[in-house]
């Protein structure tokens, strides 16, 4: 296996984009991403997608977006993982480089989740719902979400309260991101106070869906030298699956299969939790980031909500996460997420932050989740120079 580093990154502001198309806004990134490359040939293309077909009516993305962004007759496809589609696409084009299919690769993830208001777009996201045993009774994402909320807030004893710290990070961070979706703070007790969405989950507690793409060039660590003055290995890669409801887990308080894929990452980096400087979760809910810590080796069980309360995941914490706004303040631009994580990583570790800048960052993690942790996609990130 060779290794892969990132050579260009790319991004479109997060938001609602009433005047792009899927393939307009994946265009947008990847022409970015190959201009801060410097180079305009690639053998393949990979992209992270989760509601084209059910919220814009489109599929068949790879050979689309190839050519409407002027790179047709390469190697195109789209890779599917539910909110974790972009870190998988990651993935394809980590093994596609390291397994020396293709020498050049770009990832992109796209979402035009706006395309779609209210109950409409509700059903639509619900494909990523087991459709016979969840979904038809009518459960969505954000409702299983509160049940899990509600059963870790009875287990441990602890208060809604205890979860607005990732909020305030995820605002604070996201306030100076100049393409969050939104860039206001959370004033103290906000948190609590805000609408339910579904109890206790309330509206400072849930990530926006959102349109939005972005995109990196990944080639070998050796040509990596020569073509870019700042790249970034890619020195993991990892996927795990755990049971898909969350009803037929054993202990659905620990998201088995986020502990299994950073695992994996940790043993292929050759490091350990204690080395990473920061990580950028799955924060569509705050549940999920604090299930995210424990199962990836930075809290214990039951202690996740600490770090957020003790200010440890600050840009000047001990484990900054969420370091552009995370999915909450910049927004999720779902099949795009992960994608927009490896991006805001690089950022990271080419000391390109501007404001959101982590002090002598050179080790990144990134994870993202498909469902409530059915799927967990995991990379270990580190500046070569």
């Amino acid at each position: 296996m060779r290794d892969v580093a990132i050579i260009g990154v790319g991004q479109t502001p997060v938001g609602e984009h009433w005047e792009s198309s899927l393939r307009s806004l994946a265009t947008d990134a990847i022409h970015a991403a190959l201009e801060d490359a410097g180079t305009d040939q690639v053998d393949a293309l990979y992209v992270g997608n989760a509601f084209g077909a059910t919220i814009s009516s489109q599929s068949h993305l790879g050979a689309l977006i190839a050519d409407h962004a002027g790179l047709a007759g390469i190697e195109a496809w789209a890779v599917d993982a539910a909110d974790a589609s972009g870190g998988a696409a990651l993935r394809a084009g980590y093994l596609a480089v390291a397994s020396g299919a293709v020498d050049t690769a770009i990832v992109v993830g796209v979402e035009k989740s706006t395309d779609m208001l209210g109950s409409a777009r509700v059903r639509a996201r619900n494909t990523a719902l087991d459709a016979d045993y969840e979904a038809i009774h009518g459960a969505t994402l954000t409702a299983l979400a509160a049940l899990l909320m509600r059963r870790y807030m009875e287990e441990y004893g602890v208060e809604l309260s205890a979860f607005e710290g990732f909020s305030v990070n995820a605002h604070a961070n996201g306030s100076k991101n100049a393409n969050a979706m939104f860039r206001n703070t959370l004033k103290p007790g906000s948190f609590a106070r805000s609408p339910m969405v579904a109890e206790p989950v309330g509206l400072f507690d849930s990530a926006p869906d959102a349109d939005g793409a972005a995109a990196v060039v990944l080639t070998t660590a050796e040509r990596a030298a020569d073509l870019s003055p700042h790249p970034v290995r890619l020195s993991a890669s990892a996927v795990a699956t755990s049971r898909f409801a969350l009803q037929d887990r054993q202990d659905m308080l620990f998201l088995s299969a986020a502990s299994q894929s950073a695992s994996l990452a940790y043993a292929q980096a050759g490091i350990s939790p204690d080395d990473v400087n920061l990580f950028e979760l799955h924060d569509a809910f705050t549940i999920l980031a604090a299930l995210s810590l424990e199962a990836c080796g930075f809290a214990e069980r039951g202690q996740g909500w600490r770090l957020a309360q003790e200010g440890a995941i600050g840009l000047d914490g001990r484990l900054p996460i969420s370091t552009f706004g995370g999915l909450k303040s910049r927004g999720n631009p779902v099949g795009a997420a992960g994608v927009y994580q490896a991006v805001e990583a690089c950022l990271q570790l080419r000391g390109e932050a501007g404001p959101n800048q982590v002090s002598g960052a050179r080790t990144a993690l990134i994870q993202s989740l498909g469902g409530l942790g059915s799927t967990a996609v995991t990379h270990v990130l580190q500046a070569l120079v």
